[in-house]
Parts: structure tokens; C-alpha cells; sequence
């Protein structure tokens, strides 16, 4: 690994960092950001709040604690860590120290002014709301799509604190474009309504028109309920593939977000130049449901050809959703058009729940009232045939699959992916539904 130093830039801008497709910033690299980002953001004698990813997602979340634990805690008043879990559910102890790489004892004694917590959604008590969206400009920012007033609830702890930090990864993502910078705030740390609406918000433009897009309408939304948040706000916004970090950008959440969502773009987007009619998309470990694992489907349903068949090769997972999982059982998973030809019967489900099955059924349309999905989505889990065909999805036994039947098979139309759900692949020549638009 090699230590790469930061460019300093004009005064006036409060953004720095490095980031490129050819380097790999170690611990020193990290360090030096660590440090560089707290002297700069004059963190001396303030409570200070740490937004961090839960193990979703790939990042180096236990380097960076340890550095910005190390160094601020001499200067700092309380140097907290709140998980963005969205609506995930909470991480224990166990899981909490694989994150961060050290035991609970261990950060107790290191880090006296350090506490971990969960972000607690479905708990009222837990969150407060600092205000609507009028109906005005909800109807402006969606293109008429909706003329509602939107409640922005989050997690009053981060009211307790002097400054909010947001430190987590950029990916293409399924609702907002790319995920990172205020993603942390909504859904990381907000109350359902927020979450629910943005989502099926997103699930009405189709993932296909909005993945791997920066600068979408619901990052709009996202951001504008960000403003609403009284607290100065910093980010520290990375780029990961696998185990190498490739950037780090510091600076507001706008700013920081906006250039690692540029390098993000070269290097989680594939280009093809067919599509495939049988896609072997596989799950790794850090998925454990379909709720998470579903990623495998949204980063490659562009590449799937016409009538093609999506296998979700995970033998790990069990359950479709630790949290929505009763949901999905009565809706399960269908098409968009579906949903708002039926909105009646399912507008009172939860929306980000009904935006989910959408996302994981991909592209379709009614025809006489008949649902016609574009493509086959199979799962090959640990998740019953009767559970699956109930959800409407298809069922292979994982066992009966090689993936060595899909490796260096894309000529006849296969295509392997071992590592699914943070690389989006995208057609050179995409069709119109892929295109970006309302």
C-alpha cells in the first residue's frame, strides 16, 4: 500500500482529499486526513457525532475509527458514533466490535468519551421532527408526482451535539443515484415517513433511470430535508473497491459527496456491450436477506437481456427481510406498474417496502390487468421454494448450481458476477427505459 499526500486547495474551499482508479491510501493515508479534517473543522472542546455504515457496506469503518478516535479524544468534549442503519436492524455487541475492529472492553478504556449507537427508527421516543416540506414544493421536486407536505423526522441525538460528521462509502445506489454525504442523515438516521416517501418516490422513476446518476430529484429531496437539520455538518466521503480504499474527500456533505460520487463513477460502472440472458449474480456474506441482497439485482438488472433469468446465488441467506420480512410475505415482489394500478390495495403498506419489492422485481408492465415482468428473477438461498413462489420469485436449490457454469461464458450469454451489489453494469448502448428521465 502506498501513502498518498493531500492537495491543498484554495482557502475558500472548504473540500480536500485524494482519490484515483490507480492508488490504494493506507493507514498513514488515513491518518493524515483524520488529522488534517479535525484541526481544520476546530473540533476543540465540542460534542461531536460520528455517522458511520453498518456492515452493509463495504468500508474501512474500524481504521477510520481508530484514527479519529485516537485523535480527537485529548481535544474533543464526547467524540460519539451513531450506525446509520436506516431501517436495518441494530447491530449487538458482537457485531458492533467486528465493525470497529476492537472489543468492547477495549474502546471503553481507550476511548472514555466514546459511546456506539444504534439508530433507533421504529422507537418514537428516539426521534423528533424539525419541521415539513410544504406540499408546494414536494409537487415541484417530483415533477407533479406528488402535492403533499412531508414530514422530516430524524434522531434527536443529533441535537445533543455541536457537529455532525458523516463518514461512510459512495456507491451507485438504487434510489438516491449515489449513495453517501446526506444519505447518512435520510434514511440513516430518520424516521420512517421521510424514508417511505423518497423511496417510493425513487421506485416511481425505476432504478434503471436513476442508479449510477448523481444528481437525481430525490438527492434533491434527500438534501433539502439535510438543511432542515440545525447542526453544522461535515463529511468524510470514500471510495472503496474490495479491500482498497481509493479516495477520501472532506468537506461539507455536498461538496465531499459530489467528488466521491465522481470517482465512484469510474469505478463501480461496467460497461457491456450485450446483454446476457442468464446472469449469475452472487451474494456476498455482508448481505443477510434479500432486503440487503436485493443490491444484486439493482446493480445488474440493466444487463439483463429481454426475457433473460437473474439467479441471486447466496446459499447464506434465510430470510427475505429481518425487518420488513411480514411485509413482503403479504405483497411480495412485483413491478411498479403493478403497485400503481393496484396503489388502492397497497397504499397502506409501508412505501420503502413496497419501493423495495419494485426494485427487486425490476422493469414490467400491465397488460388487461395481467402482470408482465421484463425478466425472471430466481433465488438460490436458503429461503424456502414455497416461501419464494408465495413472494412471487423463482426458486433454485443452491446446491444444484456451479458457478463454474457461468464463468467465461459470456459469449453463449451467461454471465458471472462473484462479488454483486456495490459494481453497477450498465449497457455502452442502453435502451430508452434505461435512460435517465422522469
Amino acid at each position: 500500500m502506498s501513502t498518498v499526500g493531500l492537495p491543498y486547495l484554495a482557502e475558500e474551499n472548504d473540500l480536500f482529499g485524494t482519490g484515483a482508479t490507480d492508488m490504494v491510501i493506507g493507514p498513514e493515508g488515513i491518518r493524515e486526513h483524520c488529522e488534517r479534517a479535525l484541526r481544520e473543522w476546530n473540533i476543540a472542546g465540542k460534542k461531536v457525532l460520528v455517522l458511520i455504515p453498518d456492515s452493509t457496506r463495504s468500508c474501512p469503518v474500524d481504521e477510520f475509527f481508530k484514527a479519529l478516535s485516537e485523535i480527537a479524544t485529548p481535544d474533543v468534549a464526547r467524540l460519539d458514533y451513531l450506525i446509520a442503519l436506516g431501517t436495518h436492524p441494530p447491530m449487538d455487541d458482537e457485531a458492533i466490535e467486528r465493525l470497529l475492529g476492537m472489543p468492547k472492553p477495549e474502546r471503553e478504556k481507550k476511548f472514555p468519551k466514546t459511546t456506539v449507537y444504534n439508530h433507533l427508527w421504529k422507537d418514537p421516543d428516539a426521534l423528533v421532527s424539525v419541521g415539513k416540506i410544504p406540499a408546494a414544493d414536494i409537487a415541484s421536486i417530483t415533477e407533479g408526482r406528488f402535492e403533499m407536505e412531508v414530514d422530516i423526522v430524524i434522531n434527536k441525538m443529533v441535537f445533543d451535539y455541536d457537529m455532525l460528521v458523516i463518514l461512510g462509502p459512495v456507491f451507485p445506489h438504487e434510489v438516491v443515484g449515489f449513495s453517501g454525504g446526506n444519505k447518512y442523515l435520510f434514511p440513516g438516521v430518520a424516521g420512517e415517513e421521510i424514508i417511505n416517501f423518497f423511496h417510493w418516490f425513487g421506485a416511481l422513476i425505476t432504478n434503471p433511470r436513476i442508479i449510477g446518476n448523481a444528481y437525481t430529484p430525490v438527492r434533491a429531496i434527500v438534501d433539502r430535508a439535510a438543511d432542515m437539520v440545525d447542526r453544522p455538518k461535515r463529511c468524510i466521503a470514500l471510495v472503496v473497491t474490495g479491500d482498497d480504499l481509493k479516495g477520501v474527500y472532506c468537506g461539507t456533505p455536498e461538496e465531499a459527496w459530489a467528488e466521491a460520487a465522481k470517482l465512484s463513477d469510474k469505478l463501480h460502472i461496467v460497461y457491456k456491450d450485450r446483454s446476457y440472458d442468464s446472469v449469475l449474480s452472487c451474494s456476498p456474506r455482508m448481505y443477510d436477506d434479500i432486503w440487503t441482497g436485493g443490491k444484486c439485482m439493482y446493480k445488474l438488472e440493466p444487463v439483463v437481456a429481454d426475457g433473460g433469468e437473474l439467479i441471486i446465488y447466496a446459499p447464506h441467506i434465510t430470510e427475505i427481510s429481518y425487518s420488513h420480512g411480514k411485509v413482503l410475505d403479504e405483497i411480495g415482489y412485483h413491478t411498479r406498474d403493478f403497485f400503481v394500478e393496484n396503489w388502492e390495495k397497497y397504499k397502506g403498506y409501508p412505501w420503502g417496502v413496497v419501493a423495495h419489492s419494485t426494485h427487486v422485481r425490476g422493469i414490467g408492465e400491465m397488460v388487461d390487468g395481467v402482470e408482465k415482468c421484463r425478466v425472471s428473477v430466481t433465488l438460490a438461498t436458503g429461503i424456502s421454494e414455497e416461501r419464494c413462489r408465495k413472494v412471487s420469485l423463482g426458486y433454485r436449490d443452491p446446491a444444484s448450481i456451479d458457478p463454474a457454469d457461468w464463468q467465461d461464458r459470456e459469449d453463449d450469454g451467461r454471465l458471472y458476477v462473484p462479488h454483486a451489489g456495490e459494481t453497477l453494469h450498465r449497457l455502452a448502448q442502453p435502451p430508452d427505459w434505461q435512460k435517465p428521465g422522469p
